[in-house]
C-alpha cells in the first residue's frame, strides 16, 4: 500500500535520523514523502489558505486522508497498525498523512480528512511530528508482520 506524508515545511536539523526511519518504514509501506513551501506571513488565516492549498495540490483520488493534530484521536501502535492493515485490504489506494506548518491544519482541510489523529497531547513542531510518524509506520510493520521490534502487547 502507498504511504504518502505531505508534511509543510522542509526537516531541519533532523535529517539522518528522519532518513533512518523514512527508510526503516519504507521496508514495509510504498512511502513517498512530500515537502510542501511553508507560508509566508503573521495572519494565521492566509498562511493557514496557502498552506491548504499547497497540501490540497499534492493530494491523490482514492487515497485516505489522515490529519494529524494534538486534538486527534490518540491510537495505539498496534492500533494504527490495525488501520493501515484494513486499509491495505480494502479499495483504497492508500493514504494521505498530514502535517501542518507552524498554526497546523486549516480547518476545513481538517474537516475533508477521514481520520484526525494526535501523535501527542504536547504541540511537536513539524520536524519532530514527521520524526514520529516515520517511527510509528515502522513499528507498524514490524506488528504486522510479527517482528520483535515492538515490545508492547499486539
Amino acid at each position: 500500500m502507498k504511504v504518502s506524508v505531505v508534511v509543510v515545511g522542509k526537516a531541519r536539523g533532523l535529517g539522518s535520523v528522519l532518513a533512518e526511519y523514512e527508510s526503516r518504514a519504507a521496508r514495509y509501506w510504498r512511502l513517498e514523502v512530500v515537502e510542501v513551501s511553508q507560508a509566508r506571513g503573521r495572519v494565521a488565516g492566509q498562511v493557514l489558505g496557502k498552506e491548504a492549498e499547497a497540501i490540497r495540490s499534492r493530494l491523490r483520488p482514492g487515497f485516505v486522508r489522515a490529519a494529524l493534530t494534538r486534538g486527534g484521536q490518540p491510537w495505539s501502535s498496534v492500533e494504527l497498525a490495525r488501520w493501515l492493515e484494513r486499509l491495505s485490504q480494502g479499495p483504497e489506494r492508500g493514504v494521505h498523512f498530514l502535517i501542518g506548518g507552524a498554526f497546523g491544519l486549516a480547518d476545513d482541510l481538517r474537516r475533508e480528512c477521514d481520520a484526525t489523529l494526535s501523535l501527542s497531547s504536547f504541540t511537536l513542531p513539524h520536524d519532530f511530528a514527521r520524526l514520529v510518524l516515520m517511527e510509528q509506520l515502522y513499528r507498524a510493520g514490524t506488528i504486522l508482520r510479527n517482528e520483535p521490534y515492538h515490545k508492547g502487547p499486539k
